[in-house]
């Protein structure tokens, strides 16, 4: 049986990527920084959970062993291209058959961010191997809904970007199933960088409107500066996390962020997920429980 391998498997990607390989039938290898609540329901499902670090060449090792295909994301942080190199050494060791790489839509070499061109640099990285690689360039996920949740449950749609900034929010469980559609019959996507958008183009100002819409509340558009955004959300530490962002805002004004595409539909044979579909299937994140006096003894 086909082997898989999924890190980041916690994730927002990997979680339902592990699921729908499942789904299919597959063994599905998934690689974690730790055991938790997480990791634990996945093991439920049928997945072979490991424990290990993707910068540690000796825990990739383990991880690879007997593995035949493998999906690889990395989160905003330092140390990306390293562990592609990692990766993709410990691959041509296995011999396996096919890497599907979680990149940037505006991935680039002379990119703003340093994140953005590290991604372009492991896309490289992955050529180089000689292993068939499907690169899977992101526009903004619908998940940035989620990040800021509490504050829409407040009535506070902030951003750290300008609101004429224009993207196709892509939820993840969409990008799931192009990830395992690829990794269960990677013919044809060898070598292809794939540009990944949602269904539908909206401006900041607009998503404000149309999640506001669907939530039956007020939700006007709020623009916050990258430093006021980040302390707002107890990140204010994360110089790698402030950089990008405000490399990405750059970005967004010059349109690398925006555009429609029909890949992903292609490849998963159905729609992609509406912002009111996602909104309503994570509404309980987006709406303040009601507090209510209730008598228990």
């Amino acid at each position: 049986m086909t082997t898989i391998l999924v890190t980041g498997a916690t994730g927002d990607t990997g979680r339902p990527t592990v699921k729908e390989l499942l789904k299919k039938g597959l063994k599905v290898r998934a690689l974690a920084r730790r055991g938790d609540a997480r990791s634990q329901e996945l093991a439920s499902l049928g997945a072979e959970i490991v424990y290990g670090d993707i910068t540690s060449l000796r825990d990739m090792r383990l991880a690879f062993d007997g593995v035949d295909r493998a999906y690889f994301c990395y989160p905003i942080a330092d140390g990306l291209v390293e562990a592609a190199v990692i990766f993709a050494q410990v691959a041509r060791e296995q011999g396996v058959e096919h890497i599907v790489n979680l990149s940037h839509k505006q991935s680039r070499p002379d990119a703003r961010s340093k994140v953005t061109q590290n991604h372009w640099l492991s896309e490289q990285v992955f050529k180089w191997s000689g292993i068939p690689t499907t690169n899977l360039r992101i526009t903004f996920f619908a998940e940035w809904l989620l990040y800021i949740s509490s504050f829409i449950q407040r009535g506070r749609y902030v951003m750290p970007f300008n609101k004429d900034g224009r993207f196709a929010p892509l939820a993840a469980a969409d990008t799931a199933k192009i990830i395992a559609n690829i990794l269960e019959k990677p013919e044809d996507h060898g070598g292809q960088a794939y540009q990944l958008h949602g269904p539908k183009e909206y401006s900041h100002e607009e998503l404000a409107a149309e999640v506001g819409r669907v939530l039956g509340v007020d939700l006007p558009f709020e623009q916050l500066t990258v430093s006021a955004f980040l302390e707002l959300a107890g990140l204010e530490d994360d110089t790698v996390l402030r950089r990008h962002f405000e490399a990405a805002e750059l970005d967004q004004q010059e349109g690398l962020l925006a555009g429609l595409d029909d890949i992903g539909t292609k490849i998963i044979g159905g729609p992609l997920m509406t912002v009111e579909a996602f909104v309503n299937a994570n509404r309980a994140r987006f709406v303040r429980e009601t507090q209510t006096s209730v008598d228990r003894n």
